[in-house]
């Protein structure tokens, strides 16, 4: 498939083609929502195909629709490409040769286009009031027909179209749609034919107010910028027709097309922005780290010939297949979104250098969130974060998951009496006296494995009390809770000193 991978024009109605050069890509989401995982799917597709190939990947903002902007979202869609670790070589924020990278900046493109349109025949003006369209769709729903432009104005002749315009009647300009099926190779779809002609009217590309529909502005920024390759969803695919129509009117190279399948939740059900769960800003917030995201989400879909979890961005350059991306829509199961994050987790703890910097965040968390009960500052040392990453790596999918009720005894001694600990078992002084032992003897507190042994070791010399009440009467004291890790792996991540301290205060109350 990749020999396709080729520019194509229209030179006098003949089509050749030219080796293409390093690809161009784009993301060119609208600022009327923040980011979610649909649209960092579409990203990261376009990100993995621009970097594999060593081109560039360009963030547009097509923000024509002024009345649906939402204040921040532009702003929202680079933070969390940025965060996410796939920025744009090219946008509003980092600068570039082809910008500006926002459609509202850009609207004299747009007019001298429409204005080409104009004099070559293949577009018009409309002045078609807004009460004659409702008109024609209503009348179109009431025959059970779908609605769209009668192409009325189409014939006007030159004289009353100059007329109409001397007069400062309201006008747009539409595009000739030229009938007959419009063939083209889709990079996903392969071979697609369609007859936008047969379908609607001309559609507007040039509103009244000087703002292009998407249509129009696409196309003249994919010229522009010297776009490629367009990796965009496939609810596109049907107005890519329209788009060849009007390269070939402005006699302009088209780029590669390839449209991705939609993706969908595990139940086949779109996502929808109404979802607050599928923005990429919530899982942020909820400390999901973002290739746990960037993995779920290519995880779901196609284009890789293997699948595993716990894939790095750069074994996603690496693996990424535009030509094993399948048509049909990729489910996404959240369920597994635990299973994914703990995997990642357990990469960055494995990582020194990531390691290094995920202490540091959890010292900031552990701050802000126990800071003025925290009793004894070692547990903000490095050394103490590093064990207690170490032991619990594989368990939680977060460090957040770290400050929860279940956690709080690595950064807060519990306050447990001897009266809670002797309701457990009446050989109180005797568990505690040998773990006591087993410390002042240099007893192994090297893994779990060892000292689950001396447990258990310590546990067959007791007269009344069985392994597991042994083990309640240690979890008890020192965390004053009845289930989470296991007693071993809590001494480790207390250490010596600290699980001492902890039997010696609870016999004192």
């Amino acid at each position: 498939m990749f020999s396709v991978l080729r520019k194509v024009c229209w030179r006098r109605g003949v089509c050749t083609r030219h080796p293409a050069p390093a690809p161009r890509v784009r993301f060119a989401p609208s600022p009327t929502g923040f980011l979610h995982l649909g649209g960092l799917r579409t990203a990261l597709y376009n990100y993995l195909f621009a970097k594999q190939r060593g081109g560039t990947f360009i963030l547009r903002l097509e923000d024509t629709d002024q009345s649906r902007l939402i204040p921040g979202a532009a702003d929202d869609i680079e933070d969390m490409l940025e965060w996410a670790g796939i920025p744009p070589d090219e946008s509003r924020r980092r600068g570039g040769g082809y910008g500006p990278y926002v459609q509202s900046e850009r609207l004299q493109l747009y007019s001298q286009a429409a204005s080409a349109l104009l004099q070559t025949g293949h577009a018009y003006y409309c002045f078609c009031s807004n009460q004659r369209l409702d008109l024609l769709k209503r009348e179109a729903q009431r025959s059970g027909q779908v609605p769209r432009y009668d192409n009325r104005c189409r014939e006007l002749p030159p004289e009353q179209v100059q007329q109409k315009l001397a007069q400062g009647i309201p006008c747009v300009i539409r595009f000739k749609l030229v009938s007959g099926a419009e063939v083209f190779q889709d990079l996903v779809f392969s071979w697609t034919r369609h007859d936008p002609a047969a379908a609607e009217g001309d559609p507007v590309i040039l509103k009244a107010d000087g703002f292009p529909t998407y249509h129009l502005a696409s196309v003249v920024d994919d010229h522009a910028m010297r776009i490629s390759h367009v990796l965009r969803g496939s609810e596109w695919l049907i107005s890519t027709a329209k788009h060849l129509q009007l390269f070939r009117a402005l006699r302009w190279m088209p780029p590669t097309y390839a449209h991705l399948p939609l993706l969908l939740n595990r139940d086949g059900t779109k996502l929808s922005k109404r979802q607050g769960d599928i923005f990429v800003q919530r899982f942020r917030e909820q400390g999901v780290l973002p290739e746990t995201l960037l993995d779920i989400v290519t995880h779901a879909g196609s284009g890789f010939s293997d699948n595993w979890i716990g894939r790095r961005l750069d074994e996603l350059v690496c693996k990424f297949n535009i030509s094993k991306i399948t048509t049909h829509s990729a489910l996404l199961d959240l369920d597994k979104l635990d299973e994914f994050s703990r995997v990642h987790l357990q990469h960055r703890i494995e990582d020194e250098e990531r390691c290094a910097v995920l202490r540091d965040e959890l010292r900031q968390q552990v701050l802000h969130i126990h800071g003025s009960r925290i009793s004894d500052c070692t547990v903000l040392e490095p050394h103490y974060m590093q064990r207690v990453l170490q032991l619990r790596k594989g368990h939680v999918c977060s460090l957040r998951e770290l400050l929860n009720d279940t956690h709080t005894y690595l950064w807060i001694r519990p306050r447990v009496t001897r009266q809670q600990l002797q309701e457990v078992s009446a050989e109180v002084d005797d568990i505690a006296a040998a773990v006591i032992q087993l410390v002042a003897s240099g007893g192994s507190f090297e893994s779990t494995e060892h000292l689950n042994t001396e447990l258990k070791l310590i546990a067959s010399r007791l007269k009344h009390t069985k392994y597991s009440g042994g083990m309640r009467v240690l979890r008890l004291a020192l965390s004053a809770q009845q289930q989470g890790p296991s007693v071993a792996e809590m001494m480790l991540s207390l250490g010596e000193q600290e699980v001492c301290v902890r039997l010696q205060k609870a016999l004192e109350h």
